[in-house]
């Protein structure tokens, strides 16, 4: 991960410190297990190793699932891995992770719990699909400065936003301002 990291961000370490967004995901598979199994495996992802990790998936039970430690980097979302946390949530769709009282129960706590230890806002807590236009990303190569993916675009977070929000504001939690998009690249 340091030789990625120093391609992609200037930055040659494997290190992840005091990270600043969460980004949410979905496997696009039915198990945790098959999740696990294409991390594992850590086959190339777009020609170059690493390949894809994530910190954390959360399974259709509400199973938490850690792989990571939290002070090593993942690669899990272009442009931002030298600054995020990634949690993968077991499902298809949006709206099928969005859909399911159990994970969402469990996603929202996880989620709610590490913005208070790194001190994240709610507007840094983005889907994969929003990364384009954090104010966090950089890409260093230039062919990569716009991908993105589909998962958790602005319609479902404003929906993940909202329940994250409700959930801070019963355990007393506070989630700051809400997002600030940039689109520094001009994608």
């Amino acid at each position: 991960m340091a030789a990625y990291s120093k391609r992609h961000y200037g930055q040659h370490t494997w290190r992840l410190q005091d990270p600043k967004v969460i980004i949410e995901h979905y496997t696009d598979g039915t198990t945790w297990q098959g999740a696990w199994n294409t991390f594992a495996a850590n086959s190339p992802h777009n020609g170059e190793l690493p390949g894809t990790c994530a910190h954390f998936i959360v399974g259709r039970d509400g199973t938490i699932y850690q792989l990571v430690h939290l002070w090593i980097r993942c690669r899990h979302a272009v442009g931002m891995n030298y600054t995020a946390i990634g949690i993968e949530h077991v499902g298809t769709s949006d709206q099928m992770v969005l859909g399911d009282a159990a994970q969402m129960h469990s996603s929202l706590r996880l989620t709610l719990w590490l913005m208070a230890r790194f001190h994240i806002n709610i507007g840094n807590v983005v889907g994969h699909n929003e990364t384009l236009y954090s104010p966090y990303r950089l890409e260093l190569y230039p062919s990569w400065q716009c991908l993105v993916h589909a998962d958790f675009p602005h319609w479902a977070m404003r929906k993940y936003r909202t329940r994250l929000r409700d959930l801070a504001s019963r355990r007393g939690v506070p989630v700051g301002k809400g997002p600030v998009w940039t689109n520094k690249y001009g994608c």
